[in-house]
């Protein structure tokens, strides 16, 4: 069975750091596009960052960019998320998201194939 599951949220204070993890498990990630992706209380899910199969593409959206990394680790089969100067507004659950597109990086959710169940990161002092 297709899984990807998320981890590494939790509470920060602003300014603070977490790293987020997307594992997957049932098949490899070498060939898929992978992006992360938010949704905050009341507001639409939202792209943050992607990251190619080879991880030599990546995209962050305009509100995370010099803050926020998105890696990968093919060997573990896994994507982080560093996310440095986290803000209130970074406040949301966070989605890690799967499509077989080798070579690109994918940005829009309804491009995405399969999906994460989402931790939650909440930035507050």
């Amino acid at each position: 069975q297709l899984q990807l599951v998320e981890s590494g949220g939790g509470l920060v204070q602003p300014g603070g750091s977490l790293r987020l993890s997307c594992a997957a498990s049932g098949f490899t990630l070498d060939s898929y596009a992978i992006g992360w992706f938010r949704q905050a209380p009341g507001k639409e899910r939202e792209g943050v960052s992607c990251i190619s199969s080879s991880g030599g593409s990546t995209n962050y959206a305009d509100s995370v960019k010099g803050r926020f990394t998105i890696s990968r680790d093919n060997a573990k089969n896994t994507v982080y998320l560093q996310m440095n100067s986290l803000k209130s507004e970074d406040t949301a659950v966070y989605y890690c998201a799967a499509v077989f597109k080798p070579g690109i990086c994918v940005s829009d959710p309804q491009n995405m194939k399969y999906w994460g169940k989402g931790t939650l990161v909440t930035v507050s002092s």
